[in-house]
């Protein structure tokens, strides 16, 4: 379900079907209801009572809270990771980020890959290459699947998918280069264009909107 998600299958604010899910997974209605519980908890599902169970809803003003946050932390996370990656750990990234490209331009015309979850996370790498446990368990535990639901959206357009590799490419050249500040102000300044590209492309709520905003 957490791939359905993902992968848009379980699209932003649809409803849950129980049914058609255990019969897609071949399993009871059980499993499904205690799978909607877990992501719940994660806050991928809401339920208000005597509801039936939704997918969350993507929202501009919840993109730019989710996206401020991590200016600020992933910026420093970054920082930190140019002074503690080794050599060795930078040339693997460059690797991985330079196959997940041929990849995704191998198999990304069809926009299908259900069978083959993407498994290189940019940010994530740079993350958990920070050494600060506190900013990895903000970023890296249960408020990741957020947030790369939010990510996935900002980057549905094929022009911003090319820039966000492009922005990739020069944060880690400033990591290489053992450049913190400059791989800092890089970090930011991408995750900045994103927020600012998803909150384009996403409804704020209609209070805000009947204001004007």
């Amino acid at each position: 379900m957490l791939e359905a998600i993902y992968q848009g299958r379980l699209a932003p604010g649809g409803v849950i079907n129980e049914v058609s899910l255990a019969q897609e997974f071949g399993v009871s209605r059980g499993p499904v209801r205690e799978a909607i519980r877990r992501l719940q908890g994660i806050q991928l599902v809401t339920r208000e009572p005597y509801q039936k169970a939704r997918v969350v809803s993507l929202s501009a003003e919840s993109a730019l809270e989710l996206f401020q946050m991590r200016m600020a932390l992933e910026g420093v996370a970054c920082n930190l990771a140019t002074h503690r990656m080794s050599d060795e750990e930078i040339s693997q990234v460059l690797s991985e980020l330079e196959q997940d490209r041929r990849n995704r331009l191998i198999g990304g015309g069809n926009g299908q890959g259900r069978s083959a979850p993407r498994a290189f996370d940019f940010h994530e790498r740079i993350v958990r290459a920070c050494g600060n446990q506190r900013i990895i368990h903000a970023l890296c535990g249960d408020l990741y699947h957020l947030l790369r639901i939010y990510r996935r959206h900002s980057g549905t357009v094929l022009e911003r998918k090319h820039d966000a590799y492009d922005e990739h490419w020069q944060i880690l050249r400033a990591i290489k280069a053992r450049d913190a500040g400059l791989a800092e102000s890089l970090m930011r300044s991408h995750i900045e264009r994103a927020a600012r590209h998803l909150s384009e492309h996403l409804p704020y709520p209609e209070a805000t909107t009947s204001r004007g905003g």
